[in-house]
C-alpha cells in the first residue's frame, strides 16, 4: 500500500515516512502540492477530478471551522499536531478499512496466500514470520507473478530508492525470503532468471 504524504515541516516528513515506512507502508514525500498548492487546495483538487483516494489531514489547526472546511472540501479523518504516532497508524488503518473495495486485498499462488491488507502470509496453512520489507517484497512478487522483475525495479518498489548496480541487497533480501518461503516446502515459488532478476512462479 503506498501512502503520499505532504508535509512543508522536513523533519516531520521524516518522522512520517520512517514511521510509516516501518509499519510496511511505501511511502513518498512532497513539501506541497503542485505548484505550490496547499492542503485545502491539493484536497479540492483530487474530489473534483473524482478521486476517492482516502486524505488524512494533520494539522496544528484545532478549530471547530477549519475541521468542518476540511470534512466538507471531502477529507476522510483530521489528525491535530502534536499527535502519538500509534494514533495516527491506527488511523489510517481505519481509513483503509472503510475505504473502496481493493482490486486485490487476497493474492493466492499454489499454497501461499497472501492477506495484503493484514500484512500476513501463509504457506500450505502455515503462517510465514516475515519482516515488513520481506512483506512487501513477497507481495511485489507475488502480485506480478509470472513476470521478471529486475533487481532496479524491486529496489525502487520496496525500499523506494535506486541502487547501485554492485549493491547486493536485493539478492541478500530474496535469500532470506526464500529461506521463510520456499526452503521449508517441495514447491519452489521464487526463482532466479540470470542476468535479468527475479519471478514466482508455481510451474
Amino acid at each position: 500500500m503506498r501512502i503520499l504524504v505532504i508535509e512543508d515541516e522536513a523533519k516531520t516528513a521524516k518522522f512520517l515516512k520512517k514511521g510509516l515506512g516501518e509499519a510496511g507502508f511505501v511511502v513518498n514525500v512532497a513539501g506541497d502540492g503542485v505548484p505550490g498548492l496547499d492542503g485545502w487546495q491539493v484536497l479540492t483538487r483530487l474530489r473534483q477530478e473524482h478521486q476517492r483516494a482516502p486524505v488524512l489531514f494533520l494539522t496544528a489547526r484545532d478549530a471547530v471551522h477549519e475541521r468542518v472546511r476540511g470534512f466538507e472540501l471531502g477529507a476522510d479523518d483530521y489528525l491535530v499536531k502534536p499527535f502519538a504516532f500509534s494514533e495516527l497508524l491506527a488511523r489510517v488503518r481505519s481509513l483503509l478499512r472503510r475505504g473502496p473495495p481493493r482490486a486485490q486485498e487476497t493474492i493466492r499462488l499454489a499454497d501461499l496466500e497472501i492477506d495484503v491488507f493484514r500484512q500476513r502470509a501463509t504457506r500450505a496453512g502455515q503462517r510465514l514470520e516475515l519482516t515488513s520489507k520481506e512483506f512487501l517484497l513477497l507481495s511485489l512478487l507475488a502480485r506480478r507473478a509470472g513476470e521478471v522483475l529486475s533487481r532496479t525495479l524491486i529496489a525502487e518498489a520496496v525500499w523506494d530508492m535506486n541502487f547501485d548496480s554492485d549493491t547486493n541487497v536485493v539478492d541478500v533480501n530474496v535469500r532470506r525470503l526464500r529461506s521463510k518461503v520456499d526452503d521449508p516446502f517441495p514447491l519452489k515459488l521464487i526463482h532466479t532468471v540470470r542476468g535479468a532478476g527475479y519471478v514466482m512462479e508455481s510451474e
